[in-house]
């Protein structure tokens, strides 16, 4: 399983390398144990810390798990595929299914927290209110097949969504979005923006990921009819638990 290209690669990184075009490839298949490190030491005729290297590479990038004893296991976790147009359909939200439906049929556990709070300087600017104006932020984490997938907080308007169920835990079928159009304020244009960086200490520890591997940050802006913003959602996503697909006509 050596691979002959790359000579001046690290030896770990081209172990790696080997592992995860095996694991592609489906030799090794979900919850299958990896070569140990001392079996992949022996192999390659290399130490064994360069052996465990190799294995972080793959779990930073959550192919594989690692546990205490028990060696390193290819993740059984099929990431999520995050339909990036569709999802936000008027068809969807309008017709009481929630937005997270769209992409994930798998039990899902949200953990759903509303305060309100003082708006951020970047929050304040796309809602059009002076900084420090008191909105809803609805703070979400979600947890799909026991592994925490991403974290979630949207702003909105307090003015605009005192006294209805946004200001709840449980929103109503459809959603958000569903209760902004029963107020007149249905979203009809949405803009995101997406980047990549590593998670900061509380991002990893609520996401349950090592400090070494990308989150995927988008920013969703939902604005109504006549240019007005009725929510920003900023969204962290474990990179290992997400495939985002943009499907539409050209």
């Amino acid at each position: 399983m050596a691979s002959e290209t790359g000579p001046q690669r690290p030896k770990y990184q081209r172990i790696a390398d080997d592992l995860r075009a095996a694991i592609e490839a489906g030799q090794y298949g979900p919850g299958d144990r990896l070569p140990g490190e001392s079996a992949l030491a022996q192999q390659y005729e290399v130490a064994s810390l360069t052996a465990r290297q190799a294995l972080k590479i793959l779990r930073t990038e959550g192919l594989v798990e690692t546990k205490r004893g028990a060696g390193a296991r290819v993740m059984p976790f099929s990431p999520i595929r995050r339909h990036g147009i569709q999802r936000l359909s008027r068809d969807q939200w309008g017709s009481g299914k929630s937005i997270w439906s769209a992409d994930e049929e798998r039990p899902t556990t949200i953990d759903v927290r509303v305060e309100t709070a003082a708006a951020p300087v970047h929050i304040a600017r796309v809602l059009d209110v002076p900084e420090g104006t008191a909105v809803c932020t609805r703070s979400r984490r979600y947890v799909v097949a026991e592994r925490p997938v991403m974290l979630a907080v949207s702003y909105l308007p307090l003015d605009l969504v005192e006294g209805t169920a946004i200001t709840r835990v449980d929103t109503g079928e459809g959603g958000t979005y569903a209760r902004l159009s029963e107020i007149g304020y249905a979203p009809v244009h949405f803009r995101e923006e997406i980047r990549c960086r590593l998670p900061n200490v509380e991002e990893a520890e609520q996401l349950g990921m090592p400090l070494e591997r990308p989150v995927i940050k988008v920013c969703r802006s939902a604005y109504a009819d006549g240019g007005r913003a009725v929510e920003v959602n900023e969204m962290t996503m474990d990179s290992a638990s997400y495939v985002l697909e943009y499907d539409f006509d050209a």
